[in-house]
């Protein structure tokens, strides 16, 4: 069976592509064209049987994740598939199950079974978490124990998968020369660095990549190459460890593609507004214009209890910028694992920056809404408005927690509403 990837480049056209062009508003030939080049990847394991195809890269909208999971202290099946269903109703592109506590495998099987939208993992956390319940410690796991988790992910259906490939011996020699205030803030590449550290060996998925990338094509698994040397601190932005570890996942870009293998790229993390664009152009350049997943960027780091609004302030500058698919923060971002209607927020906050990153970029179905919501704000058609917000039922709920004198307008002008007088005298006979 060919990938998404291969059948692209034998000139065939999928039905998941069919599904994403028309999604898309694409002629099928141009997705087509857009994924052999790589510049589009479509994460869609054929083991997820309830899938919707969604694309994510060069030409489409900018997408949106909503990471769910459990926590050592907070692990509750009920409450992660209600975190599913919350990110689903506001809108997200994708999730990513980041369980680490409980039967991680059956809520994992859970949100297989009832996402249509793409599902990702970082598998390093199943692999993390049957260590330690063997009374072992991280350090003790063996190559083959990662692999064999992988292997599991991707035939029970999993579309992505986050491995920190470019997490290495010679990117942590990088980060130990440069120094910085938060060293480490991905899991996952924090994992890594420690077994690299304690087995003085290399990364397995980078000494071992052609391994990875035999599982990923057998099940057309999309990688989504993770930044284990992100910045946690506007300080520690766009230094060499981050950039040295940019520049091998470039190369594994292209090894991917070479083998068939569908690869998004992880950026950053927390990066000052200033370098932002900067750091998309970068990523760009360094790994072939591959579809850019970034966590916010956060643009500032005192922002705890409202990082969702540092994070849609950088995501929407770097959508802008080229970045492809904005991974969403809560609120609690921080502080505490978020709960359905932190997940909520999170993502209807992130869909905020993905539509004015598309605007920007000058997504004609982007200004349609726009233009649309304008027309019946003048018109005072309030069914019309709330249908086209980004988040009805939000705002749906704050026009009827305070109804008005009057159903035309709303209590914040109520009889001297500005659009309601314009329209009686510089538009008369418009209401009829």
């Amino acid at each position: 069976m060919a990938t998404q990837l291969e059948a692209a480049r034998q000139g065939k056209i999928t039905e998941a592509m069919r599904i994403v062009a028309e999604a898309e508003d694409l002629h099928p030939q141009e997705l087509r064209a857009l994924v052999a080049s790589g510049a589009v990847a479509i994460p869609a394991n054929p083991a997820h049987e309830c899938l919707v195809p969604r694309g994510v890269g060069q030409g489409l909208t900018v997408k949106v994740n909503a990471n769910i999971g459990s926590s050592p202290d907070r692990c509750d099946p009920a409450e992660e598939l209600a975190k599913l269903q919350a990110a689903l109703d506001a809108g997200a592109d994708a999730v990513m199950d980041l369980s680490t506590g409980g039967d991680l495998r059956a809520m994992r099987a859970q949100v297989l079974a009832n996402s249509p939208v793409p599902v990702g993992t970082v598998p390093i956390y199943q692999a993390a978490v049957d260590i330690t319940g063997q009374d072992k410690g991280i350090v003790d796991l063996t190559a083959d124990d990662l692999f064999k988790v992988i292997e599991d992910q991707a035939q029970e259906g999993v579309d992505f998968m986050t491995v920190h490939c470019g997490v290495n011996r010679h990117a942590l020699e990088r980060l130990r020369l440069e120094g910085r205030v938060t060293d480490i803030v991905s899991r996952g590449g924090a994992f890594l660095a420690c077994w690299i550290i304690a087995n003085q060996q290399e990364n397995p998925f980078y000494e071992q990549y052609d391994r990875l990338l035999e599982i990923a094509r057998a099940h057309d698994v999309t990688l989504s190459l993770g930044d284990g040397l992100r910045p946690g601190c506007l300080a520690d932005a766009t230094d060499r460890a981050q950039l040295t570890e940019l520049i091998t996942l470039g190369e594994l870009t292209q090894r991917a593609w070479d083998a068939g293998v569908q690869v998004m790229i992880e950026g950053p993390g927390h990066v000052p507004l200033d370098q932002v664009q900067a750091n998309i152009q970068i990523q760009k350049r360094l790994c072939h214009n591959a579809p850019f997943y970034v966590l916010g960027p956060l643009v500032t780091d005192v922002a705890a209890g409202h990082d969702h609004v540092a994070c849609a302030i950088g995501g929407a500058l770097a959508g802008w910028a080229g970045a492809d698919f904005l991974c969403y923060v809560t609120p609690s971002e921080h502080l505490a694992l978020p709960g359905p209607e932190q997940v909520y927020e999170g993502v209807v906050t992130t869909r905020i920056a993905a539509h004015a990153a598309d605007l920007a970029r000058g997504r004609q179905s982007a200004w349609d809404r726009d233009l649309a919501m304008a027309e019946a704000r003048r018109r005072m058609d309030w069914d019309t408005m709330l249908s086209l917000c980004l988040d009805p039922r939000t705002a749906r709920a704050i026009r009827e927690s305070s109804p008005p004198a009057e159903d035309e307008v709303c209590t914040m002008c109520g009889r001297y509403c500005a659009v309601r007088l314009i329209r009686d005298y510089f538009r008369p006979g418009e209401k009829d």
